[in-house]
């Protein structure tokens, strides 16, 4: 069996075995605030990838709510955690890249790949999907969530899909839905994407700097947003590379295509935040960069 050993353990999360346990088990159990909303079958969600300084409660927050409405309906936990994840390489990717190992190792935990559900999503849709290793050996996207789906589902197998901003990004979600049908298996999906990065220091300052600007930005994630809760795959890809408001827009798109596909109807937004305001108290900064977060149910 090939392992893919953690690459960013120490720099984004804990690597200390105890307190990355620790951590993550107290950003999916101790939520403040909604995270057991609504009656909605919630199988879907949107988790920020940041360091987990800057969003790891935020993409918990998205966890324990999808963990808390499966407890409340007497469901059983997933079988399968699907992560879609943006792509941060610059090497061209013109397709979902699967990846090669057999499981995922992070301080304290390890998962397993489906490696039976990738080779019928590389059979039956090899125009979709490709297994390309250098997309995940150092990319972050799905590896911060690792101990937090860990955390809330131990037993459940994880599919990394790394899913470029194209347009065919919703149908490598409902090809990715329908497999896992096929192989009857409960899923979770999940896109790991955060939204707009503004200011100086991602070379994106529209409107000037300061308090105003920082409020153009959550604005300019809130059009992304509202295109989420109507489950608008289609205009996903577009609004995030037109509006730069998301870094894993087709990460988006896959998840929401999958969740249609699998019967959802709408999603709920649960906090929306930036990196200015949940740094604010243990590390405050400046106020001329930010990067928006979300958490978003999807059922």
């Amino acid at each position: 069996m090939t392992v893919r050993p953690p690459a960013f353990a120490g720099m984004f999360y804990p690597a200390d075995v105890a307190d990355c346990r620790a951590l993550a088990r107290s950003y999916v159990t101790d939520v403040p605030g909604r995270h057991d909303v609504g009656l909605r079958r919630w199988i879907g969600g949107i988790v920020p990838h940041a360091g987990w300084i800057c969003s790891g409660a935020v993409a918990g927050q998205t966890i324990a709510a999808l963990a808390a409405a499966r407890s409340r309906a007497g469901r059983r936990a997933p079988d399968l955690v699907v992560v879609f994840g943006a792509v941060h390489s610059a090497t061209p990717l013109a397709s979902a890249a699967l990846d090669a190992n057999a499981r995922w190792d992070v301080p304290g935990g390890s998962s397993a790949l489906p490696e039976e559900l990738e080779r019928r999503l590389l059979e039956a849709h090899s125009s979709r999907f490709r297994v390309d290793e250098r997309f995940h050996r150092r990319e972050h996207a799905v590896e911060v969530e690792l101990p937090l789906i860990q955390a809330a589902w131990p037993g459940a197998t994880i599919l990394p899909i790394e899913v470029p901003a194209i347009e065919t990004a919703g149908q490598i979600g409902i090809a990715t839905a329908r497999e896992v049908e096929k192989a009857g298996q409960s899923a979770i999906y999940l896109a790991s994407s955060d939204l707009t990065h503004y200011g100086a220091a991602y070379g994106f300052v529209p409107v000037g700097t300061g308090a105003q600007a920082l409020e153009w930005a959550k604005s300019n994630d809130r059009r992304l947003l509202d295109l989420v809760l109507d489950l608008a795959v289609d205009e996903i890809v577009p609004e995030s590379t037109s509006r730069l408001n998301a870094c894993g827009g087709g990460a988006i798109a896959a998840m929401l295509a999958a969740c249609r596909e699998a019967g959802a109807t709408g999603g709920e937004l649960l906090r929306h935040t930036n990196s200015y305001e949940t740094l604010a108290i243990v590390a405050p900064q400046n106020g001329e960069n930010a990067v928006g977060y979300a958490s978003v149910v999807i059922g």
